[in-house]
């Protein structure tokens, strides 16, 4: 018998969701969400809520009022969604039918609310049953989106064309896979192409967005009909819809990356279009947006950069216009008040993320390979923050979007002065040519938005048009720093960013007095404006300070005393949100000066400040991370100086580590227990190995055996850790470990061998993880390679294992340079103790171990390579046959590191015997 619902249950139910929805009694909203809350474990719960979100003219039996039906479907629909998303495997097979069949009746609801909800429904439905779990979902929605009967009304179009869109969004890679010989978008891929010329702009909108997520992907079904497609999109060009049009820019913008040979004849046509669409349009700026990426995608594409060449004239005027802020920003920002003396708000302060900081290189100062842990965004640093994903369903709120931080958008005015950074870095002087008279009209403009526009015009070319804009600089330095008193905060903020990107040539001026003339006043002028009283200006002094430390380093080392000055002094004000991008600067000038910083005067000035503001952030807080990395560089600027501090961040950090598994522990055994926040095992691991490399090795000694709980045990769990960021934080410790405390360390190796085995295993780096899974195995490599060189014969029983886990690194092409170079080095540092064992292996691993270490740097770790392996060849030289010429080139080089210099020769002198 089919299930029906009780009346009275109904009743209840349809109150408590419309009282949950109502913002009229908050004690009513109280009492209704409880209430909801205990009927969730009722079987028949999520079928009270779809008749209800379904069959919603129904309630009119029950003596509810019409004008509230709408309200209490929707309620019933958002519900309906929480239940889908928590239970819905749990099921029975009749309720999710049932599920299934109302929303796809709700698609066609007359309500626009109730049919986004049921999209979102749609939607929860795929993510947790997968797309093969409705087989019946993409033709039926299919063939309401394209009124394959002729009687569809158009919201049911909508509202399924609208759904169809969210679950090509959500399940992208699924439709592309192929099954049982066929792929479910050979299927979509026609029937979309139709969808674009329905008579209804709202299908056709959601046609092409649909497609786009596919374009990427580059499936064999989209490669193969580009040319259908391509007809379709210029044939939509100019559609009356602005959201049709703002799809088909988007549409261009994904076909620069995947057939830029396609796209090359039609440029001419093509920029005029972008450029029209592009044109200042108050009321539909997201259009202006996806035109003007056009230029940014195709400027940062190799095959097509130098297509924009002969309409630089039309494109460099508009990107400029484009920069100055519209009527509503310039209403929101104009008169921004001194808030620095103001508390910030607990929603202003983002979530911290730790940075990969700890990945190990062969030799020393090298920098890691930028292919292991790359996350950087395609977009210019700069100018481009780094936007969350937007996991929302069309109508959800985002809770943490109060309508603060508006700047940190990402929008028409940043992209445009990213496209003009990257012309510039195409194209040059050409590029300043034509950006020239602006800056010449707008920067002594009365009206601020205009200034502001034009200082961020010369920030925006300085990388690539720094040849053609040197000779001007004696002039433009100068104004700028005035311009860092405009009485515009905004017009403050962008002109220490601007100033920050000019920061190498006034730090690199060779003639003392030019240095005096704008370097100087430049550093003045931003620490000044580090202690303005807005909050945002001091934000971005902060920034391009940090900018000028990166591109100054050393020259800033003479300057050392009144720069912890200023620190010191914003340590004291800064409220919290700024001192997140403190600790930044901070740790930049640590790492670009390092021992200048190691003078008693500046120790005794900077460390209580930080100290101070160490011992009042607790061990929960988010702005531990940032500091933890602070003190991190600091640890290693300040080298045997930091002793005194290093107790107290030593034993912390241990807490912190010990606390957060004890947490994850208990997370893992009791359901519903939040797991805790894997960064504060980054940063403490990372700190740790800052302070150990830092002090001597009896000091590091007594920080390691007075540990509580014991710290290779901790060590041990953290290798273990299901975070690659952990993991990769851990080997790295791990490593220095065996640099500094090996006879501490020594005792724990027989467990310690097991886990850094498993971890060499190219077969235990994920797809979804392959960046941050290749940096846990370079440092895995780097700190097998130093336990080597310490551990020499006691290696033997871990040899042959060692020996197939890196030849299985340094023989696969797809591995990361870095990778290969540490597994290398650490193989021929095996050779050290294990020669032997080696020996009968040489023909296997000479040729690929003499080419990847030739490059490096010659230090001691290779220096400890060419040794071990040198040793190997003394066992076994008939092997070198095929690489002789390699080989002498290998010892030449080994004669230059820091290892004893006559241990290598000695060896050499024998094998050439």
């Amino acid at each position: 018998m089919a299930w029906q619902p009780d009346e009275e249950t109904l009743r209840q139910l349809a109150g408590y969701l419309r009282d949950a929805l109502s913002a009229r009694d908050n004690d009513a909203q109280k009492r209704a969400t409880l209430m909801l809350t205990q009927a969730k474990p009722s079987p028949d719960f999520s079928s009270y809520l779809t008749h209800i979100f379904v069959a919603g003219h129904q309630l009119q039996k029950l003596d509810i009022k019409s004008d509230e039906l709408v309200l209490i479907r929707t309620s019933a629909g958002l519900n309906l969604k929480n239940c889908v998303r928590s239970s819905y495997k749990s099921m029975t097979g009749a309720a999710r039918s049932y599920i299934q069949v109302s929303a796809l009746t709700c698609l066609q609801d007359p309500s626009v609310s109730i049919r986004n909800v049921a999209g979102s429904v749609v939607t929860e439905v795929v993510q947790r049953g997968g797309i093969l779990g409705w087989p019946t979902l993409l033709p039926e929605l299919l063939s309401l989106a394209s009124n394959d009967n002729g009687r569809t009304s158009a919201a049911a179009q909508e509202g399924a064309s609208n759904a169809l869109l969210k679950v090509c969004e959500d399940n992208k890679k699924v439709l592309g896979k192929e099954y049982q010989g066929q792929q479910p978008l050979d299927f979509i891929f026609p029937r979309l192409l139709g969808m674009m010329s329905s008579q209804l702009p709202g299908v056709r909108a959601s046609a092409i967005a649909s497609l786009n997520y596919f374009i990427p992907e580059k499936s064999p079904t989209i490669m193969m009909s580009l040319e259908k497609l391509l007809a379709h999109l210029f044939q939509l060009a100019n559609d009356a819809s602005s959201n049709v049009r703002k799809n088909v820019c988007h549409s261009f913008v994904q076909l620069v990356d995947v057939i830029p040979e396609k796209l090359q004849p039609h440029m001419e046509g093509l920029v005029d279009y972008m450029l029209l669409q592009q044109q200042r349009n108050a009321e539909d700026p997201e259009l202006a947006l996806e035109a003007a990426e056009f230029w940014l995608c195709v400027g940062e594409n190799n095959h097509m950069c130098h297509t924009l060449g002969p309409y630089l004239h039309k494109i460099v005027p508009v990107l400029l216009e484009s920069m100055v802020y519209d009527e509503e920003d310039i209403i929101r920002l104009e008169g921004d008040p001194d808030d620095a003396n103001q508390e910030d708000r607990a929603e202003d302060l983002k979530p911290q993320f730790a940075k990969a900081k700890n990945l190990r290189a062969a030799t020393n100062g090298q920098h890691a390979d930028p292919e292991v842990n790359s996350s950087e965004s395609s977009k210019p640093k700069a100018m481009v923050p780094e936007d969350d994903d937007d996991d929302l369903s069309e109508g959800e709120i985002d809770e943490y979007d109060d309508g603060a931080d508006v700047e940190e958008n990402w929008n028409l005015r940043k992209c445009s002065a990213a496209t003009l950074d990257v012309l510039a870095s195409n194209f040059h002087q050409p590029v300043f040519a034509m950006t020239l008279p602006y800056l010449k009209d707008n920067l002594p403009h009365h009206d601020w938005p205009y200034r502001e526009a034009a200082v961020l015009a010369i920030g925006a070319v300085a990388d690539g048009c720094m040849e053609a804009v040197t000779p001007h600089l004696p002039e433009l330095i100068p104004y700028l720093i005035s311009l860092l008193s405009d009485e515009e905060a905004v017009v403050r903020v962008i002109t220490c960013w601007s100033l920050g990107r000019y920061s190498y040539w006034a730090s690199h001026l060779q003639d003392s007095d030019e240095k005096k003339r704008y370097f100087e006043p430049m550093i003045e002028g931003i620490l000044n404006r580090m202690l303005d009283k807005n909050k945002r200006v001091q934000q971005s002094a902060v920034s391009a300070f940090a900018s000028l430390e990166e591109k100054a380093a050393s020259e800033l080392t003479p300057y050392c005393a009144p720069i912890i000055h200023r620190f010191v002094q914003c340590f004291q004000r800064y409220k919290d949100r700024n001192m997140l991008v403190l600790y930044d600067c901070v740790q930049t000038l640590a790492e670009h000066v390092g021992p200048a910083l190691a003078r008693p005067e500046t120790i005794n000035f900077l460390m209580p400040a930080i100290i101070e503001r160490w011992n009042k952030v607790s061990d929960q807080a988010q702005e531990l991370f940032p500091m933890l990395e602070c003190l991190s560089y600091v640890a290693t600027a300040l080298g045997g100086f930091f002793d005194p501090f290093a107790v107290p961040v030593f034993n912390r950090c241990i807490s912190i580590i010990h606390q957060n598994l004890e947490a994850y522990v208990l997370a893992a055994k009791y359901e519903g227990m939040d797991k805790p926040n894997k960064d504060f095992l980054v940063t403490s691991l990372d700190l740790l190995s800052a302070v150990i490399q830092a002090l001597d090795a009896r000091r590091s000694k007594e920080l390691v055996t007075s540990s509580q709980p014991n710290f290779f045990e901790l060590l041990m769990f953290c290798m273990e850790d299901p975070s690659n960021d952990v993991r990769q934080s851990s080997y790295a410790l791990l490593g220095d470990c065996a640099v500094k405390v090996f006879a501490e360390l020594q005792p724990f190796l027989e467990s310690v061998f097991p886990m850094l085995i498993k971890q060499l295993d190219l077969d235990s780096v994920q797809d979804e993880d392959i960046d941050t899974g290749f940096g846990v195995i370079n440092n895995a490599c780097w700190s097998c390679g130093e336990i080597a060189m310490k551990e020499v014969a006691g290696m033997a029983p871990h040899v042959e294992q060692l020996y197939y886990r890196f030849m299985a690194i340094i023989t696969n092409p797809e591995i990361p340079i870095s990778v290969h170079e540490n597994a290398a080095i650490a193989l021929g540092r095996l050779g050290v103790g294990c020669s032997d064992a080696l020996a009968p292996r040489l023909g296997e691993f000479a040729q690929p171990f003499l080419r990847i270490t030739r490059p490096i740097d010659d230090t001691d770790e290779k220096g400890g390579a060419i040794l071990g392996f040198n040793l190997t060849v003394e066992k076994n030289p008939r092997a070198m046959e095929t690489c002789l010429l390699d080989y002498f080139k290998a010892c030449a080089a080994g004669s230059k590191a820091k290892v004893d210099q006559h241990i290598i020769e000695e060896s050499f002198r024998r094998v050439s015997r």
